[in-house]
């Protein structure tokens, strides 16, 4: 199915964070690579994700969202940033997402419910940014979440730490490497108001097997 009929085909317009797999994106070491991810609409059948590596139609997917667990499938129709993702799925599992997604859809139309940890992290609307090296060199990376005093990204790189770049404009230092990423602390602190202009400055999105790391494709 392509993205422009699963956009006129019911579906549930949610944010959830989660992490995923390409079965033919490896690291240096041989290693599958994890990227950070994030859904912007989600069916029973299928679920637009944005990502910072968004692959090839075909591309098998193993994918793991806090409220939906681990979801298997492959991608069906890619677009700027995003795949549109097929799920491999048992009649039970999709009886068990379609009810999840009821609740979360309920949920966010709920004023009353709050995060506590807005207060400190935000989600950005807009995933993706871009990332500018000491050498001029940029690099596109997905938003995982961000503050005033830094940002969490995913990209097709892991830089050392102590690295120094700018995400957006927002220039800081690589200060952890996280499992699905790497967090930024800025220079200095941001206004927290100012953020979303600050920091999200897309790229073109590099397709998959044009990164730096080795890449091996399964034959």
């Amino acid at each position: 199915m392509s993205v422009k009929e699963f956009l006129g085909q019911q579906a549930v317009n949610v944010a959830v964070g989660g992490h995923y797999t390409l079965a033919n994106w490896f690291d240096a070491q041989g290693k599958p690579r994890t990227f950070a991810c994030r859904t912007s609409r989600v069916s029973p059948f299928l679920m637009m994700v944005a990502v910072p590596v968004v692959g090839r139609v075909g591309d098998r997917i193993t994918s793991y969202f806090g409220d939906f667990g681990k979801l298997d499938g492959h991608i069906s129709d890619i677009t700027a940033g995003s795949f549109l993702l097929e799920l491999a799925m048992t009649t039970s599992m999709r009886e068990k997402l379609a009810t999840k997604l009821s609740w979360l859809d309920k949920k966010q139309k709920d004023p009353a419910v709050r995060d506590s940890r807005t207060h400190s992290r935000i989600i950005p609307a807009r995933s993706h940014s871009t990332l500018t090296f000491a050498d001029g060199s940029t690099r596109s990376c997905f938003i995982i979440d961000m503050s005033a005093s830094g940002v969490a990204v995913s990209a097709d790189l892991q830089p050392q730490l102590g690295m120094p770049l700018a995400v957006g404009t927002c220039v800081g230092r690589v200060v952890r490497l996280l499992p699905h990423g790497f967090a930024v602390k800025f220079v200095e602190q941001q206004n927290r108001n100012e953020l979303d202009r600050l920091i999200v400055r897309p790229a073109p999105a590099r397709p998959a097997g044009s990164a730096e790391l080795p890449v091996r494709r399964a034959g």
